[in-house]
C-alpha cells in the first residue's frame, strides 16, 4: 500500500472495511496538481483553459452568474491578493504561485475537513500522540479483536511507517504538526522535502523479496493480479516493455530508488509557469514583463471571462492555507 492509499487504509480500518489485491491496473505515477481543462489552449478562440488555471475548475464553471461589472470588481480583489509584496505589480512568479495555490486548494480543503478530528486538545496543532490515538488507538487497546493476520500485519506495518512520515513532515522536530506540516504528512507528494518518503514507501510496497530493488515481476504484480494459467492483457505486455525500455534506465533488470523516483515523480512540463507567462505576455501592454491591475482589468475576459463565479463567495472566506 503506497502513500496514496494510506488515508484510505485508515478509513477502511476505522469503518471495518477490508483491503483486497487489485485485479485491474494500479496507477503509481504521481500527478500533484489536478489537471486543467482538456480544451486545447487556443489563444484566440477560447479562454476556458486560462479561466480554469486562474480560478480553479469548479470556480470557473460558476463565473457565468456575475455581470461583467461584478466580474471585474471581484477580479480586482483577486489581483490585490496575488500581488504579494504590494508593489502594485503582478509578476510572472507571483502569478505562477497563485495558479499553483489555486490548483492545490483541494488539498488544503481536505486537511481542513479532518483537522478537528485529530486536533483533540484544540491547540491548533496535531501531536503524534493525538494522531496515533485517533488512528490506531482502538487497535492498540483491543488487539484481540483483530484476529485476521492480514489486518494485524497492516497495523504493525503502518504504525511505524506513519510515525516515520510524521517525523519527516515535522520540520521543527517538536513532535507536533502545524497545519502546513500536517498537510505534508497527508499529501507528501506535494512537498519537495517529502519526496524521499514517497519513493521509499513505494519501494517498500512493491519490493516483495525485500532486496531493495523492484524487478519486472514485482513491478507488474503491483499493477495486475495474474490468474493462474490466464493470458496477460495487452496493457501488461506493454508495461513490461515500458519497464525494460524506459523505467530500467541502467538496464540491470531492476529499479533502484532513483529509477523509481523518475517513474513515479516525473519532472514534467511546468503548466503553472507556462500559463503565467502566457497571461503576462497577452496582457502586458507596455511590455515591462509585469502587469499592473489596470492591464489585468483591461484584459479581464482572459482571466475570468465574460461570465463569472462563486469565487465571490471564496473571497469572503479565510484562506490562510492558500
Amino acid at each position: 500500500m503506497g502513500f496514496q492509499a494510506a488515508c484510505c487504509f485508515v478509513l477502511l480500518l476505522c469503518t471495518g472495511g477490508s483491503l483486497s489485491k487489485p485485479t485491474l491496473r494500479k496507477e503509481r505515477v504521481v500527478h500533484p496538481d489536478p489537471p486543467l481543462s482538456d480544451q486545447l489552449h487556443e489563444d484566440n478562440q477560447s479562454f476556458q483553459y486560462d479561466h480554469e488555471a486562474f480560478l480553479g475548475k469548479e470556480e470557473a464553471k460558476t463565473f457565468d452568474q456575475l455581470t461583467p461589472e461584478e466580474s471585474k470588481e471581484k477580479l480586482g480583489k483577486i489581483v490585490d491578493r496575488i500581488d504579494n509584496n504590494k508593489d502594485g505589480y503582478v509578476t510572472t512568479e507571483e502569478l505562477k504561485n497563485w495558479i499553483k495555490r489555486v490548483q492545490k486548494r483541494y488539498i488544503y480543503e481536505n486537511v481542513a475537513k479532518v483537522w478537528r478530528d485529530y486536533d483533540v486538545n484544540k491547540d491548533n496543532k496535531i501531536s503524534w500522540e493525538e494522531y496515533k490515538q485517533a488512528t490506531y488507538g482502538y487497535y492498540l487497546e483491543n488487539p484481540e479483536e483483530f484476529q485476521d493476520v492480514t489486518d494485524q500485519h497492516s497495523f504493525k506495518k503502518m504504525l511505524p511507517r506513519d510515525e516515520r512520515r510524521f517525523k519527516t513532515a515535522d520540520l521543527d522536530g517538536d513532535s507536533t504538526a502545524t497545519r502546513e506540516e500536517f498537510t505534508a504528512f497527508l499529501h507528501p507528494e506535494e512537498f519537495e522535502h517529502m519526496k524521499d518518503i514517497v519513493v521509499l514507501e513505494t519501494l517498500e510496497d512493491i519490493d516483495k523479496n525485500e532486496d531493495g530493488f523492484v524487478d519486472q515481476d514485482e513491478y507488474i504484480a503491483d499493477m495486475f493480479s495474474h490468474e493462474e494459467g490466464g493470458p496477460e492483457p495487452d496493457w501488461v505486455i506493454t508495461e513490461r516493455e515500458q519497464f525494460s525500455d524506459f523505467r530500467d534506465i541502467n538496464k540491470d533488470g531492476k529499479l533502484d530508488k532513483e529509477e523509481i523516483r523518475h517513474w513515479i515523480l516525473p519532472q514534467d512540463y511546468d503548466h503553472a509557469q507556462a500559463e503565467a507567462r502566457h497571461l503576462v505576455y497577452e496582457s502586458d501592454v507596455d511590455k515591462d514583463q509585469k502587469l499592473t491591475k489596470e492591464e489585468i482589468l483591461e484584459n479581464w475576459n482572459m482571466f475570468v471571462g465574460s461570465q463569472a463565479t462563486n469565487y465571490g463567495e471564496d473571497l469572503t472566506k479565510n484562506h490562510d492555507e492558500l
